[in-house]
């Protein structure tokens, strides 16, 4: 009876086991698509240098980006994406200039289908809106603005690889701010192990109509799925090279932190 009692709980145990690392590949391949039906809340810890003419500033960026996933109906959701920035830098864009606050919100909806087409592909598409909130002049547009934003990806075990995309437009806002005309760009590809360590390659480029300027910083990442308490989530940490950049815009290396809480259903 003492054997099969051993016997019976070391086989849930296992059981248990095997269940968790099941639900951690999941969620790590959920995070590797920016449609999934998962609730999540990244808090993304940026910092760069080399801002301005004279290559002096730097900045340290903080992104809140809560994600909602609201099921419409049976074929289709609406993934809402945040993007709320907290920022702190120093000597941008000119020397002497120092700012703390908050920038502009960036909120994109992506009509998604739930299922992958026969091919495998997986996409979204919908609006996306600026809102000018920015504390300081120099952390905003003083503008709002909408566009189209879309996004296709494919996942082949572990590996992902897609392309994010949007335009803003400046709509309205102050009359003496530049207007907003603007492109941002993500290819990415991604790799998960057995172990739940996600590797992440891709680049967030933006072209700016108004200035015909781009900026192309190259992420290499790396994620890891873990658990504290009950509290599921990513812990990441990257460096990133800019390949161009604007005539006040970063330049060099930039570094990245990540923690991701994660609220499966």
């Amino acid at each position: 009876m003492l054997l099969v009692g051993l016997v019976a709980l070391f086989s849930t145990g296992l059981a248990t086991a095997d269940d968790a690392s099941d639900q951690a590949a999941e969620l790590a391949k959920k995070l590797s698509n920016p449609v999934a039906a998962l609730i999540s809340v990244p808090m993304q810890f940026n910092y760069d240098s080399d801002f301005g003419p004279d290559e002096i500033g730097s900045r340290v960026l903080l992104n809140v980006q809560p994600v909602i996933p609201i099921s419409l109906n049976e074929d289709w959701n609406v993934i809402s994406r945040t993007i709320l920035p907290i920022i702190d830098q120093n000597d941008v864009p000119l020397a002497g200039a120092d700012e703390f606050g908050f920038g502009d919100i960036t909120q994109s909806f992506f009509f998604s289908p739930k299922a992958p087409t026969k091919s495998g592909w997986i996409w979204g598409a919908g609006p996306v809106l600026t809102l000018p909130i920015a504390s300081d002049d120099y952390l905003g547009t003083g503008k709002w603005g909408l566009g189209p934003t879309a996004v296709v990806l494919k996942q082949s075990g572990p590996w992902t690889y897609g392309a994010l995309w949007n335009h803003v437009w400046s709509v309205a806002g102050d009359s003496d701010r530049a207007d907003v005309n603007a492109s941002y760009f993500q290819p990415f590809v991604t790799y998960i192990t057995p172990k739940h360590t996600t590797f992440i390659l891709n680049t967030e480029s933006t072209y700016n109509f108004e200035t015909e300027e781009w900026q192309v910083p190259i992420n290499v990442m790396a994620g890891q799925m873990l658990k504290f308490g009950n509290q599921l989530v990513q812990i990441g940490v990257g460096v990133r090279y800019y390949a161009e950049s604007t005539t006040s815009g970063p330049d060099g290396i930039g570094y990245r932190a990540w923690i991701t809480l994660l609220y499966p259903k």
